[in-house]
């Protein structure tokens, strides 16, 4: 790899957020109404993340004969023990007070009456898998996530708040004593080149860089989706966790056994409105497997596919089928216009025929060890919405909670920061010592190897294999502000892949038991000694595991480090 521009002079804000989804978006927001001067950075362009591909909508609780305990409880079930119940509480107290601004910035949700509701009017009700009540709310049928978007985004274009596209993250800049100085960027050209490294000076940065998805062969998750905003943080100093809890999707558009990268979802409100998966038999799956059968919690389900597809007659089978033809062509695309469109383009139309489904990569329950506030361990580092592990999800994300959260945490972080601005550090601001490179022309067959060996169901043997892969495909050591850095997206987000991958496979390697979305053949049960949290950390460039205490998912960590890889 040749070298790049050296660095230019420095801009300079009170807040620097990298990701513009519900939750960099809202954090943004919120600090910039309360005076502090905000930079928005997207690798991309505004709208290319995850929150716009949503079709599920936003767990809130409006019925009179819903409540707060209920919705805390469900999401308690969900996560398998792994929740933190205080974090759940304030998530789901301040859900409605945070939808209500949402709608006051201009978002439009399906009324009673199917059209979309003014600020004022009722909204429409509706359930997904793990819920006890009707308690989603939705946009335009499953494009809630498309809606969310749309206001937020317009908020922002109407804001102070600067916005630059196109823009990669590299490095958080730390001073002397290990508190942020700011953020070590690249503008990109179209083709993907960085057209040279600058700084931007800032005693906040916060990360709203979205999921992982694109570790794995094939994804609900948009292309941005690389996981560099745990990367960032484990470079800066700060610890992730629960990696090992990635929720597969278990429905999405089955196209052909060399399918790869983001497929079409087909929203769990489908089963929520009497859609029911079957096998080639035209049998239920979910029958007698769970009392909520097609609405069980997404591990339960995706688990449940994955041993009938095993168990199918001829081998193991490739998919099975969603059958929606019972609730009517009129319904279907009134209610799920979007996913109509989408299963039509590929082939299949649901009025007249079931839908192929398999499980697929679609949201990580860990992250960046952060509060509800964004706070890491980092001093100036915030890390908010799919990114960070709040102890929000636990071992298994409850159905449209993620919406909720991202929008929830923004504004509190947003909110925290202006309560208590830091001043920009003085003296030199450093970036790390770099990281492992991979080359862009393996990510396909990490991905595959990610999918094998880390998919819905594990082993022992197999995680190890992955290691093993992944250590045979790391490449040298690379410096950002070197001539040695390297000079495409492409090369980055490989390195961020390859370290992604590694995190998860080391995590699920050291949690001996099933629990949640992290199921292992070899260790099928639920082991009560594993009711904390597998932390890791990264130190002179090697991945550590941070010992937790047993007692719950408090137990974070007491300092001690083993070093794993």
């Amino acid at each position: 790899m040749s070298g790049v521009a050296g660095r230019a002079c420095a801009a300079s804000a009170d807040v620097v957020v990298v990701g513009a989804g519900v939750a960099g978006a809202a954090a943004a927001l919120t600090a910039a109404a309360r005076g502090l001067s905000v930079v928005v950075l997207v690798k991309g362009v505004l709208g290319d993340g995850a929150t716009p591909w949503a079709q599920g909508g936003l767990a809130v609780v409006l019925d009179p004969a819903d409540s707060i305990a209920a919705h805390v409880q469900d999401t308690l079930t969900a996560g398998a023990g792994l929740c933190d119940a205080a974090a759940v509480r304030q998530l789901v107290t301040a859900a409605p007070a945070a939808v209500a601004e949402l709608r006051a910035l201009g978002a439009r949700f399906d009324g009673l009456d199917g059209g979309a509701a003014g600020p004022d009017q009722p909204l429409a009700l509706t359930r997904e898998g793990g819920h006890s009540s009707d308690r989603i709310i939705h946009a335009g049928g499953d494009a809630s996530g498309a809606e969310v978007s749309r206001s937020l985004l317009a908020s922002l274009r109407r804001s102070p708040v600067r916005v630059e596209e196109r823009v990669l993250a590299l490095d958080v800049l730390l001073d002397a004593a290990g508190a942020v100085a700011g953020l070590l960027v690249a503008d990109l050209a179209d083709d993907g080149r960085l057209l040279g490294l600058r700084d931007i000076r800032a005693p906040e940065v916060v990360l709203a860089t979205g999921g992982l998805g694109q570790a794995y062969a094939t994804t609900t998750n948009p292309a941005s989706a690389t996981g560099s905003g745990l990367c960032l943080a484990l470079r800066a100093g700060a610890h992730v966790a629960d990696v090992e809890f990635v929720q597969f999707h278990p429905t999405v558009l089955w196209q052909g056994p060399n399918a790869r990268g983001q497929q079409v979802l087909v929203s769990e409100a489908v089963r929520g409105e009497g859609a029911v998966l079957v096998d080639a038999t035209g049998a239920p799956v979910m029958s007698g497997a769970h009392p909520l059968a097609d609405l069980a919690p997404r591990d339960v389900v995706a688990a449940t596919m994955h041993a009938r597809m095993a168990e199918s007659p001829g081998g193991v089978s490739t998919h099975l089928w969603l059958d929606a033809t019972r609730l009517g062509r009129d319904f279907l695309e009134r209610r799920f216009p979007t996913i109509l469109a989408a299963c039509r383009a590929g082939g299949v139309d649901p009025v007249d025929e079931p839908i192929p489904v398999a499980p697929g990569a679609h949201y990580s329950c860990g992250g960046v060890v952060a509060d509800l506030d964004g706070s890491t361990g980092v001093v100036g580092l915030s890390a908010v919405g799919e990114v960070a592990a709040t102890g929000v999800h636990g071992a298994n994300r409850l159905a449209s909670n993620s919406l909720t959260e991202g929008l929830v945490a923004g504004r509190r972080t947003g909110a925290r920061l202006a309560s208590s601005p830091r001043r920009l550090p003085a003296g030199p601001a450093t970036a790390s010592a770099g990281w492992t490179s991979a080359d862009p022309a393996d990510r396909a067959a990490t991905a595959l190897a990610t999918s094998r060996g880390a998919g819905v169901l594990r082993t022992a043997a197999g995680l190890a294999e992955l290691l093993e892969t992944l250590e045979s495909l790391a490449g040298p050591r690379v410096d950002p502000v070197s001539a040695t850095a390297a000079v495409t997206a492409a090369d980055v987000e490989a390195a961020d892949l390859h370290l992604v991958s590694t995190l998860v496979a080391t995590a699920a390697l050291e949690r001996n038991e099933s629990r949640g979305c992290h199921r292992r053949a070899d260790t099928p049960a639920q082991d009560s000694g594993w009711l904390r949290r597998v932390t890791l950390a990264q130190v002179d460039g090697r991945l550590r595991v941070v010992v937790g205490r047993a007692g719950g998912v408090g137990a974070v960590g007491d300092g001690t480090l083993e070093e794993v890889a």
